[in-house]
């Protein structure tokens, strides 16, 4: 294995996926089949710095003009709560990741919602918990 994904989905047998094999298509331009897989792919580009890849699974109405990540962050983990579809079209996603910037340890709680449109899932906003 080249490098496991930081998203940390596993095999059925339990052994962590590939980055290339997990979020690697999703980055490269595959659509995500639910929210959750978009979530997860969302977490590995904050890890591997993918701006574009962020802002582009941003809803066009919620986006930001630009996305700056923090500087010297260490990503530690993601732990997915919760996938709840709510609409034929909507979703939530409830998770934890955590990170370490300038030593100390944050906690980001977090239920986001997405919505699909065509084939896309996009991230919309989210509530911190």
């Amino acid at each position: 294995m080249a490098a496991p994904c930081p998203c940390g989905r596993t095999s059925a047998k339990g052994q962590p996926l590939d980055l290339h094999d997990c979020c690697g298509p999703l980055h490269a331009g595959q659509a995500a089949p639910d929210a959750e897989r978009l979530m997860r792919s969302r977490y590995s580009a904050f890890v591997c710095g993918d701006v574009p890849y962020l802002l582009a699974t941003w809803h066009p109405t919620q986006r930001p003009a630009e996305l700056t990540l923090e500087q010297g962050g260490k990503w530690l983990g993601l732990e997915i709560k919760q996938h709840r579809v709510t609409g034929a079209d909507a979703a939530e996603v409830e998770f934890v990741a955590r990170f370490r910037v300038g030593g100390k340890a944050v906690r980001q709680h977090e239920r986001s919602r997405f919505v699909r449109e065509g084939d896309r899932w996009f991230y919309l906003d989210g509530i911190e918990l």
